[in-house]
């Protein structure tokens, strides 16, 4: 396993960041795996080298963060591992139980601490993002839990690049805690951001921990107008069916397929890599339900894809259209 700085931070992280989206309880989710299955995943994940590990509150309602916690922190020192967790989805009925006020980001990470079993959090993360944020509060409740020792670094996903560019302004005129990572939907079938946060965040050493390297499995290369796979996730993802699945989406899994069979890999391996390959990627953050899920992505880390490969892939993308277009 390679281990690598997270953006301009001191913390190492292993080059691959296992998702923990897929633990918790069937009743979230039918695809989501309990508590024993987790448990073989993280292992063999950990038997692998990886030491980063990402979840969120809002997952099963907390129950992947608890599984987590007791799957992973029953296995390994607390401090030979890194571990992320997001915050800002509602977590109840109240106006209050979700977002970025001090109110929600203080009661939140206790709860978060006791279901982790841990008493700091490596890396907290803002997760969907909401626009009407007052940032300057938010920001003042973040540095308030680094220096209270609560959290270690701080990171955001999927925040406009404006908004994240005058969070970091905010925070580097108090003399707050700032931003270490960004983690981001990136994939050869959506790369909206390269037009602003990635170039944003190259420039700022800011580390890029993306999520859905491999699009969801879309670009495992089995799926089709009328099929959107076989997997209960797969039939299930409304996400995914809502996302992709464009003509030009399909063009870019043929070739991914195409190149896969040329080099003797897996499609996704070939999309993973394509990820791995991006300037200033830290460490893409893939999801696992199986134990091969762990090795083909550990595989990837060693698939290396010619500029001429990157190029085909490349250039079957289209742009989206802005909201409203």
């Amino acid at each position: 396993m390679q281990y690598v700085r997270l953006g301009n931070c001191g913390l190492m992280v292993s080059r691959l960041g296992l998702g923990a989206m897929g633990f918790g309880s069937k009743s979230w989710r039918g695809w989501v795996l309990e508590i024993e299955e987790s448990r073989a995943i993280v292992d063999h994940a950990l038997r692998a080298g990886i030491n980063f590990f990402d979840t969120c509150d809002y997952y099963s309602g907390g129950r992947s963060e608890e599984i987590l916690g007791e799957v992973l922190l029953d296995r390994v020192n607390r401090a030979d591992v890194v571990l992320a967790t997001k915050v800002g989805m509602n977590m109840g009925p109240g106006p209050n139980d979700r977002g970025f006020s001090r109110k929600h980001l203080i009661a939140a990470v206790e709860a978060s601490l006791k279901r982790l079993r841990t008493d700091y959090i490596d890396l907290y993360q803002t997760h969907i993002w909401d626009g009407s944020t007052n940032i300057e509060e938010m920001m003042e409740a973040f540095d308030h839990l680094v220096r209270n020792g609560k959290v270690l670094h701080i990171g955001v996903a999927d925040m406009p690049a404006w908004q994240f560019s005058k969070a970091m302004h905010i925070a580097e005129r108090h003399g707050w805690a700032r931003f270490v990572s960004v983690q981001n939907h990136y994939n050869l079938v959506y790369r909206e951001d390269e037009r602003e946060l990635l170039p944003l965040c190259r420039d700022q050493g800011i580390g890029l921990v993306c999520y859905s390297p491999m699009a969801r499995g879309f670009l495992a290369g089995n799926r089709t107008t009328d099929d959107w796979g076989t997997t209960v996730r797969a039939k299930t993802d409304d996400f995914a069916q809502n996302m992709y699945f464009r003509e030009a989406d399909f063009e870019v899994a043929r070739r991914v397929s195409e190149v896969a069979a040329k080099i003797n890999v897996q499609p996704v391996q070939v999309a993973l890599a394509w990820v791995l390959s991006r300037p200033g990627m830290t460490a893409p953050i893939f999801g696992a339900t199986a134990i091969d899920h762990v090795d083909h992505a550990v595989a990837a880390l060693d698939i290396h894809l010619d500029a001429d490969d990157c190029k085909y892939l490349e250039q079957a993308y289209q742009p989206r259209p802005l909201p409203g277009g």
